[in-house]
């Protein structure tokens, strides 16, 4: 197969080989895939074996007209019929809506869907791609979007959410904001095709508004919810105009025999479909956790099954994929021919553990195995593996960008309410030796991705005795700062009877760099004892003697009142993301964004199957 590896993906333009390809090339024996995003949870076994002893009679005779199957599935889902269509995969569809609906100019952020960029460039369309910034996690925002359209001037706008390939997901809110301000465009296409494995919000479905808007079409797939792309169908939602004129244009058996089975049979198998999603959200949680311990591996949290991650610095990712292919038997998808991407950026499939386990030692052997094959170039600075900058993003999200450990913050807190305190266990192995800290708010950039923080694309730190911290006492004048009246938290840093004195409520200045800030928390505990009692020029009002006695015997005060102002603000939606081996280190903003709304309260195990816009969390 080694042979044939880099051939093989270099004719498959904008895309990956297919299995049987890769098969063929294997002695009939493919790979495990991780590029190829299905439900491997469903079907299930028993609805295999049904379809396997059907074989014959599915292949022989031809499928029921695709009216009678779209009756079936709307009965299911709790649809209008006249407001459906279904087609022989998305791809149809997406073929059909550009042909009959996009005259001139369509808008869609990339990196993203290959269909959605190529489809209407094939057939003499201007296609406006607004960029999705790697330097805001990829994270699509609305606003900025549409100024996009209104400057281009383009007439069909089109959201995919997820997003494909890096997971991006918007709120149920956000999408109908978007559709009310672009109301005068020929056409707004939401792609839900991976929505049914988003778990960020309850009922995320805008398929309820498409059905009264005379704009809207909501593309659903069948293929990657159900684990069956060899089986072509997906299916739009419209009001009745817009479903009617792209089902006019359908062929009358555009749906094979196979999707007719298929969707007869899923009336009796809700339970187990709802409980496949589950286990897949379960399943991008652990995959997420164990990829975030590659050194130097960036993840992007997703809605989708999938995960979008950032190789280290110095890999490079057809090296990567085809390395894993040839030697350890696991197909990837390497996003270098995804308009907006790079060959930096690997998307992975979720799937179960031992799948995983596998595809992570496999990784671990490419990229840092050994030295002289591997991907990732051995640095001259002691360390084996990773790069300045991923040095720096472990550090920051090791701190939350404050230049100290989450740990210290949270002992010096004892009597803060736990809704004050930092959310999840406080790591293991935090330095000691800073008592009575109470800690302030971060500063902004601590909050943004690494790849936004000033010192994300310098080199690692010198180590604490190369590269020794000023004393406190040489940091700049508080009352020289700007505008230090309006940062959070400086109005409520007065001394209180039972308050810290002002030396220890001091953050680290705004000014200072995060390498300053990783360098303060890298110094021995005698070093933060000294500094803890160094005085802080331009502190206008002297700390209470009791408070003195206090700092100096370095043990917490009896009692701290309740200051939500002092505690450390987090980022939005931390604490949320549902990734609870991530949550002990801090999560920059890049790392949160697969969630917006808060936890979905856990509702009964369904009895039949849910309808299309309740259809998502009813089950974890």
């Amino acid at each position: 197969m080694a042979d044939n590896v880099a051939s093989l993906f270099r004719g498959t333009a904008a895309h990956s080989p297919s299995m049987a390809a890769l098969a063929r090339e294997s002695d009939g024996v493919g790979p495990i895939d991780f590029c190829i995003p299905c439900n491997p949870y469903f079907p299930t076994p028993g609805m295999f074996d049904e379809l396997a002893g059907r074989l014959r009679e599915i292949i022989t005779y031809y499928p029921s007209s695709a009216d009678t199957i779209t009756a079936e599935l709307c009965a299911l889902l709790q649809l209008p019929p006249s407001c459906v269509a279904m087609g022989n995969g998305s791809t149809e569809l997406i073929t059909w809506i550009d042909h009959l609906l996009v005259r001139e100019s369509l808008a869609i952020p990339v990196p993203t869907f290959g269909r959605w960029t190529d489809q209407p460039m094939e057939t003499g369309k201007r296609v406006d791609m607004f960029p999705l910034m790697e330097s805001n996690g990829f994270a699509l925002d609305p606003a900025q979007y549409i100024e996009f359209i209104r400057a281009r001037g383009t007439r069909v706008a089109v959201i995919c959410n997820p997003n494909n390939p890096d997971g991006g997901f918007l709120s149920r809110r956000a999408v109908v904001n978007f559709m009310d301000q672009l109301q005068d465009l020929d056409l707004i296409v939401i792609d839900e095709s991976f929505l049914e494995f988003a778990d960020a919000e309850n009922d995320p479905s805008v398929v309820e508004e498409a059905v009264l808007r005379p704009n809207v079409i909501v593309l659903r797939s069948l293929g990657k919810n159900f684990g069956l792309h060899g089986i072509r169908f997906g299916y739009l939602v419209a009001n009745p105009a817009l479903a009617g004129k792209i089902r006019s244009m359908l062929p009358k058996w555009n749906l094979n025999s196979f999707a007719e089975t298929v969707v007869f049979m899923l009336k009796e198998h809700g339970a187990e479909y709802m409980e496949s999603l589950h286990l897949v959200r379960r399943d991008r949680l652990d995959m997420a956790r164990q990829l975030s311990a590659l050194p130097g591996l960036t993840v992007y949290p997703s809605q989708g099954n999938f995960l979008f991650v950032r190789l280290p610095v110095g890999a490079e990712g057809t090296v990567v994929r085809d390395r894993l292919l040839s030697e350890h038997r696991i197909l990837v998808r390497e996003c270098g021919n995804k308009i907006g991407s790079s060959s930096r950026f690997l998307r992975l499939v979720v799937r179960p553990e031992t799948d995983v386990r596998r595809l992570v030692s496999g990784m671990e052997q490419v990229l840092y195995g050994s030295r002289r094959g591997a991907a990732v170039p051995e640095l001259g600075t002691g360390t084996s593996y990773s790069s300045g900058t991923a040095a720096v993003d472990r550090l920051i999200s090791e701190t939350n960008g404050v230049g100290m450990p989450l740990a210290a913050q949270a002992a010096a807190m004892p009597s803060l309410p736990p809704a004050q305190t930092w959310p999840g266990p406080a790591p293991a192995q935090a330095p000691t030796g800073m008592p009575g800290l109470v800690p302030a708010p971060a500063p902004a950039a601590a909050m943004m991705p690494p790849q936004q923080q000033p010192a994300a694309r310098m080199p690692a730190p010198a180590p604490p005795q190369q590269q020794p911290m000023p004393a406190v006492a040489q940091m700049p004048n508080v009352a020289q700062m700007p505008n230090v009246a309006q940062m959070p938290g400086v109005a409520q840093m007065q001394p209180a009877p039972q308050m810290q004195p002002a030396a220890q409520m001091m953050p680290q200045a705004p000014q200072m760099s995060a390498v300053a800030q990783m360098a303060q928390m890298a110094q021995t505990a005698q070093a933060q004892a000294q500094r803890q009692q160094a005085p802080i020029p331009g502190v206008a009002q002297a700390p209470s003697p009791a408070a003195q006695a206090q700092a100096r015997s370095m043990q917490p005060p009896p009692q701290v009142p309740a200051m939500p102002a002092m505690a450390p603000a987090p980022a939005a939606g931390l604490g949320q993301t549902g990734m609870p081996g991530l949550r002990n280190r801090g999560l920059t903003a890049a790392q949160v964004r697969g969630r917006t709304e808060p936890e979905p309260t856990p509702a009964p195990q369904p009895t039949g199957w849910p309808a299309a816009g309740a259809m998502y969390n009813q089950v974890g």
